[in-house]
């Protein structure tokens, strides 16, 4: 019969090498790049032998994916309104975007790696890349949400418009801070540019014939 408790002592050691292993990648990768990364490198940053790594993921294409995704999950685990029943539509928009600004500071790598990726073109598209596009989508549908909420007036050309120009602008934010380090505060800065997005919304909305 099979040992219960070895088996979950074997998935408990899985789950730990998996771990260091998209610990030791994150670190590697905001490095040196996509292109700069390898298996051997993300082997001698863990001390894991490639061989573990072959176990966990297939190449490097889908460990990198694999390090988008988590970090996409703890940073929409940590984007969370306190109480959105109790607050109007406008002020979730502000505290929204402080809450995008904290998670950022502590889950960049999903964006940090994913715009890399973006940016670049490819005649075969890693698989990261497609990752970090669906994160993309599911993040635009979750502001678009919240910008309909805030007035439901707007058309869905002005929605579809006001979200890209908020994530569009939250990027350049991001970009700022990894650029200028410590001398860019990103909360304050997400903060201005929720009220920004607030009188954008207004502009979009008084050109458009009330329902």
């Amino acid at each position: 019969m099979t040992d219960p408790r070895a088996n979950r002592r074997r998935r408990a050691n899985g789950e730990e090498s998996r771990r260091k292993i998209l610990d030791a990648a994150v670190e590697v990768a905001g490095e040196r790049g996509y292109d700069g990364t390898s298996i051997a490198l993300v082997s001698s940053k863990c001390g894991l032998p490639a061989s573990s790594i072959y176990w966990h993921f297939k190449d490097k294409d889908e460990l990198i994916a694999a390090v988008i995704e988590r970090s996409f999950r703890t940073w929409l685990n940590a984007v969370s309104l306190s109480d959105p029943e109790s607050h109007p539509a406008r002020e979730q928009v502000v505290e929204l975007a402080v809450s995008v600004a904290k998670a950022l500071l502590e889950a960049p790598d999903f964006l940090r790696l994913g715009l890399m990726l973006a940016l670049e073109r490819r005649p075969d598209e890693p698989s990261a890349r497609t990752v970090f596009l669906q994160v993309r989508d599911t993040t635009h549908r979750y502001v678009a949400d919240i910008i309909h909420k805030m007035d439901e007036n707007l058309d869905d050309e002005a929605i579809h418009l006001l979200t890209t120009y908020a994530i569009a602008a939250a990027d350049g934010l991001f970009i700022a801070k990894e650029i200028g380090g410590d001398s860019v505060d990103l909360i304050r800065l997400f903060d201005l540019h929720a009220h920004a997005v607030l009188a954008a919304a207004e502009q979009l909305g008084a050109r458009l014939p009330r329902r």
